[in-house]
């Protein structure tokens, strides 16, 4: 019988550091998954952890790694050649189908970009199957910026908007809440307009009020909910709310279907 639960050796292709205390890994992995999907990482004697997947590409996914715990901690000290254990992928991920020839704009704050990356970069490689993509991004601040090289490619093809909550003097760019841009957002077919929101929960909230009241459907709006998904298969019940299995039934999920999910 199999074993679910039993993960895989994946070795580590290449490490790129984001910022201070973020790493973006780059694995082997050929099993098919979507943008939203996770992915459980364990370290044995140390543990394992949910994580996004925020690149997809032949024979592998990258993975960017925050240090808040005891696993990521001890990931920090893996060097290119070595191999961590995966399990996966899990969830609902993204279906590229909900969004071609639609307008599509994305609202990601802070490491909230990581799951949203692989929408990105799938308008960015095939802007005619999108009715026009844009991106608004916001961090707390330019020295936490993430995909720094990405966010330069893309404007060649996505329309973006870059924001920090707080700067040195001198920075010459966008300041201020990601919510403070929405009221002036163009958004040419408000009717068929898909918006994707992710990252931290006070954020989410509130940029969903603003898109609705722009007259965005429920409908067409899309929220990723992060939990303790430990098992990542219906079973442990640390990610459920209501009764709804974070793991299973999300991360994704309409917003007219998570309104309706309380802690």
């Amino acid at each position: 019988m199999e074993n679910i639960y039993m993960p895989i050796q994946a070795k580590i292709l290449s490490i790129v550091p984001h910022t201070d205390i973020e790493v973006n890994f780059r694995i082997e992995f050929n099993s098919p998954c979507r943008p939203g999907q996770f992915v459980e990482v364990s370290i044995p004697k140390y543990g394992e952890a949910p994580i996004s997947i925020c690149g997809i590409g032949e024979g592998f996914i990258d993975l960017t790694l925050r240090r808040v715990g005891v696993v990521t901690d001890a990931l920090y000290d893996f060097k290119v050649g070595e191999s961590l254990f995966v399990r996966g992928p899990y969830g609902n991920g993204f279906d590229m189908q909900d969004f071609i020839n639609k307008e599509v704009i994305v609202a990601a704050g802070g490491s909230g970009l990581a799951p949203v990356k692989g929408i990105i970069d799938y308008f960015y490689e095939n802007p005619n199957l999108t009715l026009g993509c844009k991106l608004l991004v916001g961090f707390k601040s330019p020295k936490d910026f993430l995909f720094k090289e990405s966010l330069m490619q893309w404007e060649e093809n996505i329309k973006m908007l870059i924001t920090v909550d707080s700067a040195p003097e001198g920075y010459i760019g966008s300041m201020g809440l990601i919510t403070k841009y929405i009221p002036d957002l163009e958004i040419k077919d408000i009717e068929n307009a898909q918006v994707v929101v992710v990252g931290p929960p006070m954020m989410m909230k509130f940029t969903v009020a603003e898109f609705l009241k722009r007259g965005i459907k429920e409908e067409n709006l899309w929220v990723s909910y992060e939990r303790k998904m430990c098992c990542g298969v219906g079973k442990c019940g640390h990610c459920k709310m209501n009764e709804t299995y974070i793991c299973l039934d999300g991360p994704v999920f309409k917003y007219s279907e998570a309104k309706n999910i309380v802690d």
